[in-house]
């Protein structure tokens, strides 16, 4: 088996490291299955505040599939269909995820890797990075769970563009066409990333976690009840409330506890 996904965890942040270098981080299938269940058990943790995903080295975040177990794998109509279980799994584990999740990306980010980014609330790219989906090269095509996420965050007049040309975006056109967040310097890339997590790590939780529901309902495109409209009221039954006044009027940073 090639490649792993090691999951390490820093306080209240959790990273998600897709490591195949050899391959420059294509992602397998074993890796698909590491993933959905790691993500699995990290979406209940109430502890936790923000997940990174991120490539290992600094070549690629993530290059795709594996080419090399398509012949075993993915060589018909039923083992595609089989293969892609997992591959769904993990990343509707991580567009519906209640906590915060950045992807952080440095070199190419293809194919699922692309994919996965897409299902992050947020993607901070460092400026070698590169994007795209050349999958007619290969003659496939993305699934509707594959094409969700990606045609969620830039639209399908980006997602035609990448999947009818095949052509690989550099950081600043995919900034400018909505696959990315922010575009990083090279020389800037550890310290704004350091920063980013702890900017989302240090607000409160049950804060985040709310926004990220609402947003949600929002595009659901059905009428809002009355137990949503109660709920954006929630927050100041918290603890967490009092202590965010309460630490701005003594001129402190507040503690959140995400009670």
């Amino acid at each position: 088996m090639s490649g792993q996904i090691t999951l390490s965890r820093e306080g209240h942040v959790a990273t998600l490291l897709i490591d195949n270098v050899a391959k420059r981080n294509a992602i397998s299938h074993q890796m698909w299955i590491s993933l959905a269940e790691q993500l699995d058990v990290l979406v209940q943790d109430s502890d936790l505040r923000c997940i990174v995903l991120r490539g290992a080295g600094t070549q690629a975040f993530g290059s795709g599939a594996d080419i090399d177990e398509f012949e075993s794998l993915r060589s018909s109509k039923e083992k595609g269909m089989a293969f892609a279980q997992q591959a769904h799994r993990a990343m509707a584990l991580l567009r519906h995820c209640p906590i915060p999740t950045l992807a952080a990306i440095r070199g190419a980010c293809v194919g699922g890797g692309l994919e996965l980014a897409a299902c992050c609330d947020l993607r901070l790219a460092s400026d070698d990075a590169r994007f795209g989906i050349p999958i007619g090269r290969l003659g496939g095509v993305l699934a509707y769970p594959e094409l969700e996420a990606l045609v969620h965050v830039a639209g399908p007049q980006v997602a035609l563009e990448l999947l009818l040309e095949g052509r690989l975006l550099d950081a600043q056109e995919a900034c400018a066409k909505g696959l990315v967040t922010r575009v990083v310097p090279l020389a800037d890339w550890d310290e704004e990333l350091a920063q980013t997590v702890a900017r989302i790590s240090g607000l409160a939780p049950l804060s985040a976690r709310w926004h990220k529901k609402f947003i949600a309902r929002l595009q659901s495109g059905t009428p809002l009840t009355d137990a949503d409209q109660q709920e954006g009221y929630a927050c100041f039954d918290t603890q967490d409330f009092i202590e965010g006044y309460r630490a701005f009027l003594d001129k402190r940073k507040p503690v959140f506890t995400g009670k």
